[in-house]
């Protein structure tokens, strides 16, 4: 591991590792290519639900297969292909066709074919102008590549009906002579759209370096992946950078195996990734804090699956959002118990504009809110910004830039060609080699009317640390007014425990005055000791859970705050201007 580096710049401090130089023009086919050479007969892709496996070598074959048979479609840089699916073999051999063939490919949200209203996938149709839609399921995704033939745009399909091309009969075509164009570290590998946390989602442009410096980075900070090919157990999905760079491509570019799962930290669909964990058990667990939430509980409640799961685990990995600290102390102390002597547990920070990792704590790290210290090749620059640091990014992992989107790429880096992620931090007893205090998202932060900043993911996590386990997740409310409330998603299982009743429905558990003395007691304990941006004055109880249609909350299961407020605007005005209405709960005291 390289020792980091810091210098001070005229605007603020800089923290910075050395540059990669050895990955500058490593691309994700010639990984596949090496690797179907090295480790041909190794499983690359498991299916947990099919139970269908992949090897190397056809993983390999049948990219090359394809890559060659798209010639018959009118694709390029400018006619990317669009993939609406789930996670699947299908999905990576035409996702990893397009790279070989020098074609962007663009996974889109699995949701926004769902939706009532298709006017996201129009939308986002009309901006990448794609030359190919797939959809591995072509009954599923029908009224999107109905959508896709109104534009004349030809569609692809695994099977169902509805598609002008089945894919197995391009991959049993006799491959065409054309050969594909050359692929180097600058070409366009995909177009990633953003969850819109923070406004319109945008087509983050991701190349070959990007994914692969990141792969490279890891490595360093793994040195056992080049003894010990990984087994990943994963649902994340490929239209997010996390599950479609990060953990795909760690399992790949380090010839190890990913198995596919279907599951869902959701209620009815985690059984099946609990399912996976035991039977594969993996030896790195890539994961976000709702998966972990869940995951804890079920490790607490089996000691047989808690063992089975440890039982190679070398490292768990959480990113995306801060995991609130009791389910990090309660997951360390069962991997004290269970796991081997050598598991590490890491905090990473990044974005979709990253590729995604940029951070990552230390091995000796106790904090679930330590982003570490920037990884090789990165440089972090810190800008002072009230009483924090606004966060800046250069290297090999950045983004060149938006698709077609000149306004926004100027407005996201700095003279200094930093990217503007959008996020504060500060440092960790202001000693620059102790990592880095996650903060927020900047624009999520609001002034009370006395104008005093209230730091909305702390007081989050908070929050949701003070009143589990009836509660699933909060939105932080009080722009321009006195006092800080809170929008509360409630937990169904939690307020049973609460309550001691299973059979009454959500909005009846509610209404339990053991269950609102819990939640009285628990808001008054938020902050207690700090001044009126730091506590909480009362809380508003949803009995819905949050819209992914309404752009509420992820593919990944983050709340959108921002979008949150926006659809419950009527819900803010009674949180504070209603103090009887029956969902309303005063902090105690």
């Amino acid at each position: 591991m390289t020792t980091i580096k810091t210098r001070h710049a005229a605007d603020g401090i800089i923290l910075y590792h050395t540059q990669i130089a050895e990955s500058d023009d490593e691309t994700v086919p010639a990984i596949l290519e090496r690797q179907a050479r090295e480790r041909g007969d190794q499983n690359a892709l498991i299916d947990a639900r099919s139970g269908v496996q992949l090897t190397y070598n056809d993983l390999w074959d049948r990219t090359k297969r394809l890559a060659q048979n798209l010639g018959q479609f009118d694709l390029g840089v400018d006619q990317p292909i669009a993939i609406l699916s789930e996670n699947s073999i299908d999905h990576a051999i035409v996702m990893f066709a397009g790279m070989v063939r020098g074609v962007p490919v663009a996974p889109l949200s699995v949701a926004y074919s769902q939706f009532s209203d298709l006017s996201r996938i129009s939308t986002l149709f009309g901006q990448l102008t794609p030359g190919l839609v797939f959809a591995e399921d072509a009954n599923s995704f029908a009224r999107s590549l109905a959508k896709a033939a109104d534009l004349n745009i030809p569609t692809m399909a695994s099977h169902g009906a509805g598609a002008n091309h089945i894919l197995s009969d391009c991959l049993d075509e006799a491959m065409e002579n054309t050969q594909p164009a050359q692929v180097d570290g600058d070409t366009i590998a995909k177009i990633l759209f953003t969850s819109g946390s923070t406004g319109d989602p945008k087509g983050v442009i991701v190349t070959q370096r990007m994914i692969c410096s990141n792969q490279t980075a890891l490595s360093v900070e793994w040195p056992f992946l080049a003894e010990e090919p990984p087994t990943i157990v994963d649902w994340l999905p490929w239209n997010h950078v996390y599950g479609g760079n990060l953990v795909l491509m760690c399992a790949l570019r380090n010839g190890g195996t990913l198995i596919i799962d279907h599951g869902r930290p959701l209620p009815g669909q985690f059984a099946q990734t609990v399912e996976n964990l035991a039977t594969y058990r993996p030896t790195i667990h890539f994961g976000v804090p709702r998966g972990f939430d869940q995951l804890t509980q079920e490790l607490e409640a089996d000691e047989d699956f808690a063992r089975a799961y440890f039982s190679r685990l070398r490292r768990m990995f959480t990113a995306g959002a801060a995991l609130p600290s009791a389910i990090w102390d309660r997951y360390r102390r069962l991997a004290t118990r269970y796991a081997q002597d050598d598991f590490v547990t890491h905090v990473a920070w990044g974005a979709t504009e990253t590729s995604p990792v940029v951070t990552l704590s230390p091995a000796e790290n106790t904090r679930p809110d330590n982003l570490g210290l920037p990884i090789q090749g990165c440089e972090l620059k810190m800008v002072p910004n009230e009483d924090r640091y606004d966060l800046r990014l250069r290297g090999p992992m950045v983004t060149p830039g938006y698709w077609r989107n000149q306004p926004a790429t100027d407005a996201a880096f700095d003279s200094d060609g930093f990217y503007k992620i959008g996020d504060a931090g500060r440092l960790i007893d202001d000693d620059p080699t102790q990592g880095i205090v996650f903060e927020g998202r900047i624009s999520e932060n609001f002034k009370l009317a006395t104008g005093t900043w209230v730091q909305v993911n702390a007081l989050r996590l908070a929050t949701i640390n003070a009143l589990r386990p009836v509660v699933q997740d909060v939105v932080v409310a009080g722009h321009d007014r006195n006092e800080v409330g809170v929008l509360l998603f409630m937990n169904r299982d939690g307020c049973c425990k609460i309550t001691g009743d299973s059979d009454s429905s959500l909005i009846e558990l509610t209404k339990n005055d053991s269950l609102r003395t819990h939640l009285a007691k628990g808001l008054s304990e938020v902050g207690k000791d700090r001044g009126s941006a730091g506590r909480v004055a009362r809380g508003f109880v949803l009995i819905d859970s949050p819209s992914q249609e309404d752009g509420e909350m992820t593919d990944k299961g983050y709340i959108n705050q921002r979008a949150a407020l926006r659809k419950r605007a009527d819900a803010v005005t009674q949180l504070f201007e209603d103090a009887a209405h029956p969902n309303v709960i005063l902090a105690a005291g």
